[in-house]
């Protein structure tokens, strides 16, 4: 057993909003090997496990009491020697190096319905992936995601809300939204205007979580998940620009039944919140 965990080490003067930190004294203390990747100025955002080089366990939930109790998540349990065997190697990248960024260097052949993607290494190629698939939907396009800032993604979505040939809809955390927005104000940004643009032509639901502050509760929107037409994405990626740096992993499944479970899992979500109104 081992275990690498993200060590937020940024410069005091850099952090505004500090991620919820781990206490990394307590992890140290365990009886296995542990070892902390330092998160600046990218995330190891992965939240995975590889058992006995035959199981992946792996999604969006990190491993917080407010994860599993007050936010919405998926998590993927995958049974496959080869895709267990990519996320090993992926696994010891880190371990070696220590680096986020000398991390991810794995390949995206699939192993049947299923295709592994790791960031940062493979994170410009995964997002042009999802775009693609965006583009080539036939019939529905799913989406739950907090945030949705890559430019590849943003584009190719925005082309096929336009073109109103799709059946695309959604949900995302409101209120991480509204920061992105204040965080672009002012800036000459296309991003900003595509953004309002999607989320106000197709219909999003958004969650109104608590605003981070210390000792304030994680209730956020943070299921990663997207399914075009008979394809699932599902894993650490947020749909955003800064998580193409990050240490990420996504599972691509091509299975229909899949597919439909998790497109309703997420017009429920979208059922439990109002549609989304900007600013």
């Amino acid at each position: 057993m081992r275990l690498a965990y993200n060590v937020d080490d940024r410069p005091p003067a850099q952090v505004d909003i500090p991620p919820p930190q781990t206490k990394a004294d307590e992890i140290e203390s365990l009886p296995f090997a542990t070892l902390g990747i330092p998160g600046w100025p990218d995330l190891m955002h992965h939240k995975y496990v590889v058992r006995d080089e035959a199981t992946v366990w792996t999604g969006s939930t990190n491993w917080t009491d407010d994860s599993w109790s007050r936010e919405e998540n998926v998590i993927a349990v995958v049974d496959s020697a080869p895709i267990a065997a990519l996320y090993r190697l992926d696994f010891e990248q880190l371990w070696q190096e220590r680096a986020v960024r000398r991390s991810g260097k794995v390949s995206t052949d699939p192993a049947g319905a299923l295709r592994a993607w790791f960031a940062p290494k493979r994170g410009g190629k995964l997002a042009r992936r999802i775009a693609r698939a965006f583009s080539r939907a036939e019939r529905r396009i799913r989406i739950a995601s907090p945030v949705i800032t890559s430019g590849p993604i943003l584009g190719a979505l925005s082309d096929v809300i336009a073109d109103k040939k799709v059946d695309v809809a959604g949900i995302v955390d409101l209120t991480q939204v509204n920061e992105v927005f204040s965080q672009w104000a002012g800036l000459a940004t296309w991003k900003s205007n595509a953004l309002r643009t999607v989320l106000s032509d197709a219909p999003f639901s958004g969650k109104v979580s608590t605003p981070y502050a210390p000792g304030s509760v994680h209730d956020y929107m943070h299921a990663k998940v997207t399914v075009c037409d008979d394809t699932v994405f599902v894993g650490s990626f947020n749909l955003s620009h800064s998580g193409e740096s990050n240490a990420e992993n996504v599972l691509e499944v091509a299975d229909a039944e899949l597919a439909e479970r998790l497109a309703t899992f997420i017009d429920e979500l979208r059922g439990k919140y109002a549609p989304v109104v900007l600013r």
